[in-house]
């Protein structure tokens, strides 16, 4: 969340700060950092009770781990919505095929293959003005 801040740089701050405002001004500010925290705590525990009120008995019966964006998957999404009325779905991976029916994968391996026997490769076409 801080990056790169270790408890070496948190020391060699701490200390900086103490030599700026002295030690007769630290007690006020570790006060007001201390009233902070515990405010933006009641705020965020405000929040999550005012959801809950307004949500119901629902709010506890959500999954939210299932609602995590980082678990988006818009291939597993495609499969499922796709196969949802069939029981056997399988784990393989979609792959795209080309109207002549051969993957780029497979046409890449193809036009290797071809390149180490001495036959003739045609180059993808380069766009020199393209942005």
């Amino acid at each position: 969340m801080f990056g790169g801040l270790t408890i070496d740089k948190f020391l060699v701050i701490l200390v900086i700060a103490v030599f700026l405002l002295g030690p007769e001004r630290i007690p006020h500010y570790a006060a007001q950092l201390g009233r902070l925290v515990r405010n933006v705590r009641d705020m965020a525990d405000g929040a999550k009770e005012r959801l809950r009120e307004e949500m119901g008995p629902d709010f506890d019966d959500v999954d939210w781990k299932k609602l995590d964006p980082r678990q988006y998957d818009p291939r597993r999404i495609i499969r499922e919505a796709l196969l949802e009325d069939s029981d056997d779905r399988p784990e393989v991976p979609l792959t795209i095929v080309q109207p002549n029916g051969e993957s780029a994968y497979a046409k890449r391996k193809r036009l290797m293959a071809e390149s180490s026997t001495g036959e003739t490769v045609v180059e993808a076409p380069f766009d020199t003005e393209a942005t």
